[in-house]
């Protein structure tokens, strides 16, 4: 049986706990404030978010080099025989390529996938590939089956405005309502093609909050969820009242309650309330 190493990047916001639990190897990605350049980890979310809101300019968030795939995967690959390496949206980032460049340089079973997914939607990816791969699966088994779990993840959240969407480029295919609404919070689906989609819009965080529950009512259909994350990006009583929300309509815990990192936070902004859910 091949020895499987598991690799994600750091926009997957996966808690400490859960990364041990996964044994999981987390590459960082970067924000840049003016001058100082932090990797993801580096600062704690609530450090983060104190200097975005004192922030005059948009920070900058940057992906990992292809060198820096390649010095992580070369210290796998002295103790595993392959490599599964799990990574945010093509859609939304260069990582992806930078995993792909790095994969090209090297002769060894390396698998790169696209999770089409931001945030907690994939970290319930990398969740089910640690099960798989702990299960002791055939790798080509392993592979095909996460294509088709990352295929039954949604993943819904919502913003307390789309400025920092707007301003970070990372719109998407969202209608750019700043001037449209005030006081709007507009909430925000990934689609198949891992981009951001307006799911709808509500005038009170209370209001996104049943009607990130009810989108989800909706995308089940006659699916029954198996698992969801939580997460927030500076809101937590919110995030508990989301999180507590959906425990009750779909009666089951929520495998994880986290923050939006630094590098998904540029984008998002403070108030962020998210979760990822995973269908059978």
């Amino acid at each position: 049986m091949k020895k499987i190493a598991l690799v994600t990047d750091s926009t997957a916001d996966l808690t400490p706990e859960l990364k041990e639990k996964l044994n999981v190897h987390v590459i960082p990605l970067k924000v840049r404030f003016s001058q100082d350049e932090f990797r993801d980890g580096e600062l704690t979310p609530a450090e983060f978010y104190h200097r975005l809101a004192n922030s005059e300019k948009l920070p900058q968030s940057s992906q990992p080099s292809p060198s820096e795939f390649e010095e992580l995967y070369r210290k796998l690959l002295t103790d595993h025989d392959a490599i599964i390496s799990i990574h945010l949206s093509s859609g939304l980032s260069g990582t992806l390529n930078a995993a792909n460049l790095a994969k090209a340089e090297l002769s060894k079973e390396i698998h790169v996938l696209d999770s089409k997914n931001i945030s907690l939607g994939i970290g319930l990816l990398v969740r089910e590939a640690a099960r798989l791969i702990a299960e002791e699966h055939p790798l080509p088994q392993i592979i095909a089956e996460l294509k088709a779990i990352r295929e039954k993840i949604v993943t819904l959240f919502t913003l307390d405005t789309l400025e920092y969407l707007h301003k970070g480029g990372r719109i998407g295919k969202v209608p750019n309502l700043l001037g449209s609404f005030l006081k709007v919070k507009p909430i925000v689906r990934v689609n198949k093609e891992g981009i951001y989609v307006l799911q709808g819009v509500a005038r009170s965080q209370d209001r996104a909050i049943k009607s990130i529950v009810h989108a989800f009512q909706e995308l089940a259909g006659s699916r029954k969820p198996t698992a969801f994350f939580i997460a927030h990006g500076a809101a937590e009583a919110a995030g508990e009242r989301l999180k507590s929300a959906l425990e009750e309509t779909f009666q089951m815990q929520a495998a994880a309650f986290t923050q939006v990192g630094p590098v998904i936070g540029v984008h998002t902004g403070p108030g962020t309330l998210g979760a990822a859910m995973l269908f059978a």
